[in-house]
């Protein structure tokens, strides 16, 4: 694909990602340990897809000890201690190996001396234990502290410092409990359950690094060229061909980076000058841009690496994951797709030449970078293991591109390029996973914390105990407590990356919404939801940060841009767990209810499009935008009598704004 003009200059893309995404810029290495850190990268990735095929005879807990002491090392290696000075040398220094040599023994510690007899001291840990614990919760605070900034250890040592003084608080306080000492706090944190190799770190280590491969994999064979060509050529030439393929490719694209603003910035470097030439001020660009980016990770089939923890927290398969998520998604692009539209008439954006093939010319040279993508969802279907159905996929994946590239003349030469490829995948799905492997261990801190002196169920009540406070209607409660637990979420992950955010919402906000009758299903989409969408939320918005430096647009105005376009995925949310009609938006229905629910839904997303965009059949003033704001609002409530009040408020924008469109016509 090319533009026909050449273009300004782009920024350092690698470089606005490190400074914008929730994930901290790895080290420039020097070739040699470059190199160095590739082998231990690929030797990593093999450990994991022998435990896939061949599991360990000791067990699950085995693995993780294993899996922890060899990735954890390389944070120390890959990741610099504090912002990267001038210069090109970046390498490690003596103290990152010393503190990588250290994470090595110490994470290694409970196989080193015998596991099973670790085992047999848990709850009675001896002094070594105590002191290898404790060093390893050092390693992990400053792991995190490297990979994703000092928010999230910092409230790691708030939960252990409530632990360890929460017995010294008023009894009266109903946060009080008798308290922890020492031992038993690094007691906990070796739980199996919970702590260091609990959940999150069991799914980090399973399933989201096996993903992590899986998307270095169609990054290596092209898939990413692939998609954002395809998306030009299905949409060809049309005013709103620009907005539309940002749209369609942020959410192709996603399915190799996993990471919504490393997203939106990727696209950007592509698809921002088109949109420059079809007329989109800079803010708008950046906020679609954004959009874009973070609907990829709230979409099927590979979300973001929070589904996987929904799966595991629930019990069920992430197939099922995957079909709560359709109709959401579809709500969400239905919301980008109206507003892109509305901005096309109202921006009077115009076509712009892009030469690439025909969309069919593609499939045929390309669309085997599809396939893979489907062979994930067949084999959910098949019931087969989504960590082993990912690793096949890679396997298809890497065996198209192969095939691809032995239509060259040099065979030889083909082949070799391809396994350096294919191991060149291995080891950056390995140190892409870093961050969050970090994250996962130091979530297992926090998680073993509330477990152990319960306080997530104290502060659920004081949630519902303050929406109590302002009403004793139990539809106001909910929906009071519903809009404190969305705020709540949002600002917890302004702070802290997504997949912490959701672990620490799920065990704090989750029983809240559970208590007053909500599903289980639904109210764990919905703090999955809102954990995604802090990337859009401002202040921060990493992702709308991120594109407004791509555009060079104003990155207040390229924020709020960012809410018109996902508004919807905000609003969405809130109507699955306010009433029992909102399961239907995750398939929990009959097939009937699903129908009617996403039909008035998406009514209720086109209203909300009206008040954002400012357009209906024509510019829309005042007047609409005011009276589709109760419709919207009423119309996602999802009951039959605010339903037909919310149609009734949209019917009335309808007949006002035709009314006046005539006037508006002549004054032009």
């Amino acid at each position: 694909m090319a533009v026909s003009e050449a273009e300004e200059k782009q920024p350092d893309l690698a470089e606005i990602v490190g400074q914008h995404d929730e994930e901290r810029p790895a080290r420039r290495l020097s070739p040699r340990w470059e190199r160095a850190l590739w082998i231990v990268g690929a030797a990593i990735a093999v450990l994991v897809l022998k435990q896939v095929f061949l599991p360990f005879d000791q067990g699950n807990q085995f693995y993780l000890v294993i899996f922890l002491g060899a990735s954890l090392p390389l944070v120390f290696l890959s990741y610099r201690p504090f912002g990267r000075t001038g210069g090109d040398k970046d390498d490690p220094g003596p103290i990152d190996w010393v503190l990588s040599a250290l994470t090595l023994v110490v994470a290694l510690y409970p196989v080193l001396g015998g596991f099973d007899a670790f085992l047999d001291r848990q709850g009675q840990l001896s002094t070594p234990d105590i002191i290898a614990g404790t060093l390893l919760l050092v390693l992990i605070l400053e792991a995190t502290r490297r990979t994703t900034g000092l928010v999230l250890p910092i409230v790691c040592l708030a939960f252990l410092a409530y632990a360890y003084y929460g017995g010294y608080l008023p009894p009266s306080w109903s946060i009080a409990h008798a308290g922890m000492d020492f031992d038993q706090i690094i007691s906990a944190l070796y739980d199996p359950s919970n702590g260091f190799f609990g959940t999150p770190l069991d799914v980090a280590a399973t399933y989201i690094v096996l993903f992590t491969i899986y998307g270095a994999v169609l990054a290596n064979s092209g898939a990413g060229q692939f998609f954002v060509d395809f998306s030009f050529a299905v949409f060809r030439k049309s005013r709103t061909a620009p907005g539309r393929t940002t749209a369609l490719s942020g959410f192709l694209l996603g399915t190799v980076s996993g990471s919504g603003t490393a997203t939106a910035v990727t696209l950007g470097a592509i698809t921002w000058p088109i949109l420059k030439k079809a007329g989109y001020p800079r803010e708008n660009a950046g906020g679609l841009l954004a959009a874009s980016g973070i609907g990829a990770i709230l979409s099927p089939p590979t979300l973001g690496a929070a589904a996987f923890i929904i799966a595991e927290y629930l019990e069920t398969s992430y197939l099922t994951v995957l079909l709560w998520a359709i109709i959401p998604t579809l709500l969400y692009y239905l919301g980008i797709v109206f507003a892109v539209e509305a901005d096309a008439r109202r921006f009077g954006a115009h076509s712009v030449d892009v030469d690439t093939p025909k969309a069919f010319s593609l499939l045929l040279k390309g669309g085997y970078h599809f396939a893979s993508l489907a062979i994930i969802v067949v084999f959910l279907a098949l019931d087969i293991p989504p960590f082993a159905a990912v690793v096949y996929a890679s396997g298809v994946a890497a065996l198209f591109s192969l095939a691809a590239k032995l239509f060259q003349d040099d065979k030889r030469a083909a082949l070799l390029a391809w396994l350096r490829e294919l191991v060149d995948a291995l080891s950056e799905g390995i140190r892409g996973a870093l961050p969050v492997v970090a994250v996962c261990a130091a979530a297992g801190v926090i998680t073993s914390t509330i477990t152990k002196t319960g306080l997530g169920q104290e502060l659920a009540d004081a949630l519902v105990k303050a929406a109590h406070a302002l009403s004793s209607n139990p539809t106001v409660v909910l929906a009071l407590t519903v809009v404190f637990a969305a705020v709540a979420v949002c600002v917890l992950g302004l702070a802290v990356p997504v997949t912490a955010s959701f672990i620490i919402s799920w065990v704090v906000i989750g029983p809240a919404l559970i208590t007053l009758g909500a599903a289980t299903p639904e109210v764990a989409m919905f703090i999955f939801y809102y954990a995604v969408l802090s990337e859009v939320t401002p202040p921060t918005a990493l992702a709308a940060v991120a594109s407004a430096a791509i555009t060079g647009g104003p990155v207040m105005k390229t924020m709020w841009q960012t809410w018109k376009y996902t508004l919807p995925a905000f609003l969405v949310p809130i109507a699955f767990v306010l009433t029992d009609n909102g399961s239907a938006l995750l398939l929990q229905r009959p097939f009937l209810d699903v129908v009617w629910v996403t039909v008035v839904s998406a009514i209720g997303v086109a209203a909300l499009a009206v008040v954002t965009t400012g357009w209906l059949a024509g510019p829309a003033r005042w007047p609409e935008r005011v009276l589709c704001v109760p419709a919207a609002l009423l119309l996602l409530y999802l009951q039959p009598v605010s339903i037909a009040i919310g149609v009734g408020f949209a019917l009335a924008a309808v007949v006002v704004h035709l009314l006046l469109r005539p006037k508006e016509t002549q004054d032009a």
